[in-house]
């Protein structure tokens, strides 16, 4: 049994009585789903455990999350029975119900008084550790002093120490080769190991690499610590797993250094090692999903879902402070090809050099950013957003080596108009990602013209045009002649108000040619150039298939 209630650093205090009730009231349905509650849901809950099937020691009052545990066998109705004959608070099995097994697991859930909890398909078990332990904390749930070795969830200091006993230098990695920590060793580092250490991750190619080979399929599914003795400069290593109740939290690599052997048992302590890192990573996983709670909270207060007070607490936001919005994506049209991870990370880190409380919400291809504390004149607070964006838009793109956009949300007074502030500043942003031209930073009122154009447009689509429209004619004429570009061509005189010189060179044609093509228009189309309705309405439908509407 891994405690997460002890060895995790916290437990109940004496005074404090935490219901099953409370505890769901503040981590939400999103997570975790009552499916019943034999004893009430008055059950006080003191800790959270995740059952070791191999260690099955279960505490009263506390929740056993039952990681691998599949809620239609038979193994899942023992964990319940046992669970109720311990005194549990309930038990969490994973995503799906229990059919056809439902009627013997809730029969032994009524006979032992235990609730029944199933995890969300959308929350991992680590992160529903971090939520169910924040909802304890924000109870009146302490931590626990007092704990002896490396300060749990220091994972530096826990690399130093597994050093020591391997005699090697060690690195700790998450499930997706990035670098967690790393020991402190320095004399005559292989080049793998500089280059994990300095990227924060294993090299991309390395990892395709391995991956080919089969190496992490064998590492995540076995038991032991896997060897691999030394090969030309590649030194001896050793990697084991670290797992808490049967979920594969990372693991710890071990390289021999100044060509040394490792020690003699370094297999052993190795061994050692990774069953004490696993309350050290639940540590770090489940700390830092009190971020992601931040972040969810700052979601749905931008998505107007929610009590704004009660988000605003979690999201440590002053809910009748002025705030704004800057939605900030890669100038491009095509989202998703620009990394909103790495945007993502950036963005944490550029604003948190200005002073305001900012939260960075990810949403899709472009990221938000939630920002708070602003000054209560609304001249100045617009200065300090204005600022802002332009520092961000300077500075990523400088960053990224492409151009960051970012529109900006109009301040609102406080937190409970937030998402007009989002609104705004997606349009914003979406009219600067759509216009041609080298600005990054606008409010609506900056590119109003071009955020009307996108309404119209909009409003535009549901209208059902005859179907031998000139610009209809001519795209199907485009299609039927290898070759042709008449609405190209079309695009382009009507985009340069009907400028010949200036739409051959965008063209890259002479302008003979051109004029040649816009006879061909003509008697193709019969569009007339010289009505002003016409070349209104061929626009707007050139500009709605540009939206990708070919209806149109």
């Amino acid at each position: 049994m891994t405690d997460l209630g002890g060895s995790a650093g916290w437990e109940a205090s004496g005074e404090t009585r935490v219901s099953l009730e409370r505890l769901l009231s503040v981590v939400g349905v999103g997570v975790v789903e009552l499916h019943s509650a034999p004893a009430g849901l008055g059950t006080t809950v003191t800790g959270v455990n995740v059952l070791d099937l191999l260690e099955p020691v279960i505490r009263p009052r506390e929740l056993l999350l039952a990681v691998g545990v599949d809620p239609r066998s038979p193994q899942a109705v023992d964990v319940v029975r046992r669970a109720g004959e311990s005194g549990a608070a309930g038990v969490v099995f994973g995503p799906g119900r229990p059919e056809p097994a439902a009627g013997a697991l809730q029969a032994a859930a009524e006979e032992g008084g235990t609730a029944l909890l199933f995890r969300t398909a959308w929350c991992t078990w680590a992160h529903l550790v971090g939520v169910l332990r924040a909802g304890l904390a924000s109870a009146g749930v302490l931590p626990a002093a007092g704990l002896g070795g490396p300060r749990l969830g220091d994972l530096n200091s826990l690399a130093d120490a597994v050093a020591a006993l391997v005699g090697g230098a060690v690195t700790i990695e998450d499930t997706e080769s990035r670098v967690l920590a790393h020991s402190s060793t320095e004399e005559d580092v292989d080049e793998q190991r500089r280059l994990t250490i300095l990227g924060r991750r294993v090299p991309p190619w390395r990892v395709a690499a391995m991956r080919e080979a089969g190496f992490f399929q064998a590492l995540w599914a076995g038991d032991d610590v896997l060897h691999r003795p030394a090969r030309g400069q590649d030194p001896e290593r050793l990697v084991g797993a670290v797992r808490a109740g049967g979920e594969a939290l990372g693991s710890i690599w071990v390289a021999a250094v100044a060509g040394r052997p490792l020690a003699p048992n370094a297999s052993e302590a190795l061994r050692a090692a990774v069953r004490t890192a696993a309350a050290h990573l639940l540590h770090h996983r489940t700390h830092s999903s009190d971020d992601r709670l931040v972040e969810d909270a700052a979601r749905a207060l931008l998505e107007d879902r929610g009590s704004v007070e009660v988000l605003a607490e979690r999201a440590s936001l002053p809910p009748r402070e002025p705030c704004a919005v800057l939605a900030v994506a890669t100038g491009t049209a095509e989202h998703g090809d620009d990394g909103p991870s790495g945007l993502h990370g950036l963005l944490t880190l550029h604003c948190a050099a200005y002073g305001h409380r900012t939260v960075v919400v990810p949403a899709g291809g472009r990221i938000l950013v939630l920002l708070s504390t602003l000054d209560r004149d609304p001249a100045r607070a617009e200065g300090q957003v204005t600022r802002l964006g332009e520092s961000l838009a300077k500075q990523l793109s400088a960053t990224l080596g492409r151009p960051v956009k970012v529109g900006l949300g109009d301040v609102a007074p406080g937190l409970a108009r937030a998402p007009e502030s989002r609104r705004s500043a997606e349009v914003a942003l979406r009219a600067l990602t759509e216009a041609a031209g080298s600005r990054t930073v606008a409010r609506t009122a900056d590119v109003a013209d071009t955020v009307g154009i996108l309404q119209v447009v909009g409003a535009l689509r549901a209208v059902a045009l005859p179907p031998q429209t000139s610009v209809a004619r001519l795209r199907a004429f485009d299609a039927e002649h290898s070759g042709s570009c008449l609405v190209e061509t079309l695009r382009a005189y009507l985009d340069h108000f009907g400028d010949v010189s200036a739409a051959s060179r965008a063209l890259g044609v002479h302008s003979n040619s051109l004029r040649y093509r816009l006879r061909r228009i003509t008697q193709v189309s019969e569009l007339d150039l010289e009505s002003p309705d016409a070349r209104l309405l061929a626009q707007l439908q050139l500009r709605l298939s540009d939206q990708g509407d070919g209806a149109h």
